[in-house]
């Protein structure tokens, strides 16, 4: 075995705990300084508290406040859904539709959407070059954009038939 390369060991070793409890034991420091001792450990006394050791029952809470605000965000925009314009463009008509409402000013969906609430199909339809197909086909993309087109009947529901 090498020599000198173990460390000193001190038989009479005093542990100081953060409560002001101390005793002796063996141990290779002279002085040894504990946060929790068996007196004020909350297992080995009953109480229910929260050991703060370097701070860390402080960041936990401040990560749990952060959680609750971003929870709360998180609520509020599910309550109000955001409705967000499509340009005319990106609803892929037709050559001839798209020039048809762009010619009248309608650039987007809300727009469209607009003009179908207060005019119906005939305000639409009324629109210089076009026609019934390029109404089929804009309710069809307003559809799959996830508007909803005015004057649609809502879809009845299934009846069960009584044996």
């Amino acid at each position: 075995m090498r020599a000198n390369i173990h460390p000193k060991y001190f038989t009479a070793a005093k542990v100081v705990c953060s409560c002001g409890n101390s005793w002796t034991t063996g141990a290779t420091l002279e002085l040894v300084r504990t946060d929790l001792c068996y007196k004020c450990h909350p297992f080995y006394t009953g109480e229910q508290r929260l050991i703060d050791t370097e701070g860390q029952v402080e960041r936990f809470l401040k990560k749990l406040d952060v959680r609750q605000k971003h929870l709360a965000l998180e609520a509020e925009r599910q309550l109000e859904p955001e409705i967000v314009d499509v340009p005319l463009v990106n609803l892929k008509l037709g050559a001839r539709a798209t020039t048809a409402l762009t010619k009248e000013g309608l650039l987007g969906a809300l727009a469209i959407l607009e003009r179908l609430k207060t005019s119906g199909d005939a305000g639409v339809l009324a629109i210089q070059g076009f026609g019934q197909k390029g109404l089929i086909d804009l309710k069809k993309a307003l559809r799959l954009n996830g508007f909803e087109v005015p004057g649609d009947a809502p879809e009845p529901a299934a009846e069960v038939a009584d044996s």
